[in-house]
């Protein structure tokens, strides 16, 4: 019952994601799974410390990265946390449990090259798709809205008058996020041809499949590498990059990171720092190439 118990807590009042809560539920699952059957432990709700650490060293002898072992202990740490708060437990088998080490994820964005290539070089089919694939492109480089804020993106959200987005972002946080005037004119060419689709099922969403039926997640990573493939060499090409991109390219330009923080729907600062290292290397470059010593 306490598992059951947590993923409600996680859906309903802590309004995870249907994603993240199953893999919340998948991590747990794995951890009872191994102690049942290498410690013959039943429940997992009062364990001690010894069998996290077996698991860390089963999954690090399994080939895992650090990273993704990280990411399900941090799993369990909540799930303990919250016996702890409901009082099912006293003390947190994982309180002073520390995090494996990893290197520094750095990921590359797309040069501004990159994107002016994308957007007026390539040939978009003239159709629904063809339209469709290059707005998407416009909105996750122009807005930094996330995948998923992306695809749930409504119709009843879109206001041209105002020129902004109302985006739904993690745990159904809701932000407004300016629409470019050089966007909002193919999003509208974009709109008419979705009115001639034959048959339109999920009316509410503003992107769609050309059977009338939601996009999904994977269709869309696909369009973004399949476009920027034929520009760029990066070896990761998603729609998180794009984002990525996005924030860099204002931090390059002089944007305030508060600013960006908004834009990006980012809970804390610190979130947003994580693109700041790119925009230094930007401005090492422009520092060594205006300053008179520079070129000495």
């Amino acid at each position: 019952m306490s598992l059951e118990s947590f993923i409600s807590y996680l859906a309903l009042e802590r309004k995870y994601s249907v994603h993240t809560v199953t893999a919340y539920k998948k991590d747990l699952e794995a951890f009872s799974d191994f102690c049942n059957q290498n410690h013959d432990c039943k429940s997992i709700d009062a364990i001690a410390y010894g069998l996290v650490r077996s698991w860390v060293v089963y999954l690090v002898d399994s080939g895992m990265s650090n990273r993704s072992i990280n990411r399900k202990i941090a799993s369990l740490k909540a799930y303990y946390k919250f016996l702890q708060n409901i009082g099912a437990i006293e003390i947190n088998p994982l309180a002073k449990h520390k995090a494996l080490k990893t290197s520094k994820k750095i990921e590359v964005p797309f040069s501004e090259i990159e994107m002016e290539n994308v957007l007026s070089q390539i040939e978009f089919d003239n159709d629904f798709e063809g339209v469709r694939d290059k707005l998407i492109i416009e909105l996750l480089y122009t807005t930094g809205m996330r995948r998923a804020e992306l695809i749930n993106l409504k119709i009843v959200d879109v206001d041209f008058s105002q020129q902004l987005l109302k985006v739904l972002g993690k745990r159904n946080k809701e932000r407004m996020v300016p629409l470019l005037p050089s966007v909002a004119r193919p999003f509208k060419v974009y709109l008419t041809e979705r009115k001639m689709l034959d048959n339109i099922t999920d009316e509410e969403y503003v992107f769609l499949l050309k059977s009338g039926n939601k996009l999904y997640e994977n269709l869309v990573y696909r369009l973004i590498n399949k476009y920027f493939s034929k520009v760029s060499s990066k070896v990761k090409k998603s729609p998180h990059i794009l984002r990525h991109t996005f924030a860099t390219h204002l931090l390059n330009k002089g944007a305030d990171m508060n600013s960006v923080k908004e834009l990006l729907g980012h809970a804390s600062l610190a979130s947003t720092q994580v693109y700041t290292h790119n925009s230094i290397a930007e401005l090492k470059k422009v520092h060594a190439s205006a300053h008179p010593r520079g070129k000495q």
